[in-house]
């Protein structure tokens, strides 16, 4: 059997890590400190997975020297305190077990800076099952989902492997946007913090952590059940 991807690409906020709860906090923590009103709970929850320095300049409408000072104080807040107050999707650690076994190459392709990214990955025991961790460059410069997609691609290819057919695994629109600009295509994480217009352009949508691996993984189908028992007994 042709497998129909020869790499995946994982997003990390939203369909790796639940990692709402921290972002959320230090967001409002940075907001205050910098003297900004605190956007209301739905405004914050769109913050999660857009690069964070856009958001700032774009979504709060600050100026490039207010940016880069909430972005130290962002920066700060969340690697001493927010980062690990987040949560592995269930299933997912199987998954990625799961994939890494049948030699997929895996990367992240998240718009976290890759020192947070590596940190959270590392603390839940998942950097085993991933080939390359890629994501936004620490200090901005690469930012932008298209750009991480490219420089998770260039990684994995510079390590030798296929990249004739990836697929990104994502849960918000940026995430679709920035595979498209390199034709990439991306399976929507339905549990993720995306809407359900967000999946649209998407080539096929997963409910669950689990379900993702019948489309990724056509072969291991017929032992989908197995995965799912391993991953009930999940803390």
């Amino acid at each position: 059997m042709t497998r129909p991807f020869s790499a995946i690409l994982f997003d990390l906020d939203g369909t790796i890590s639940d990692s709402a709860p921290g972002i959320l906090e230090s967001l409002t923590h940075t907001f205050r400190t910098v003297g900004v009103p605190v956007p209301d709970h739905a405004t914050l929850m769109s913050f999660v997975g857009p690069p964070i320095l856009d958001t700032f300049r774009v979504a709060m409408g600050m100026d490039e020297a207010m940016a880069d000072r909430t972005l130290a104080v962002y920066r700060e807040h969340y690697l001493s305190h927010g980062a690990l107050d987040s949560a592995m999707f269930p299933g997912i650690d199987v998954v990625l077990r799961t994939l890494h076994e049948a030699g997929l190459p895996i990367s992240t392709a998240t718009s976290k800076p890759e020192t947070p990214a590596t940190y959270i990955l590392d603390h839940y025991g998942l950097v085993g099952d991933i080939d390359v961790i890629t994501g936004a460059s620490d200090d901005e410069v690469r930012s932008s989902k298209a750009d991480v997609v490219e420089e998770a691609l260039r990684r994995l290819d510079a390590r030798g492997f296929d990249v004739t057919r990836p697929v990104l695994v994502g849960d918000r629109l940026h995430d679709v946007e920035g595979a498209a600009a390199h034709g990439v295509p991306v399976v929507f994480a339905e549990w993720g913090y995306g809407s359900p217009a967000e999946a649209e352009g998407t080539i096929a949508q997963a409910a669950t952590p689990l379900d993702l691996l019948p489309i990724l993984l056509p072969e291991s189908a017929a032992t989908s059940g197995d995965a799912a028992t391993s991953a009930s007994r999940l803390p």
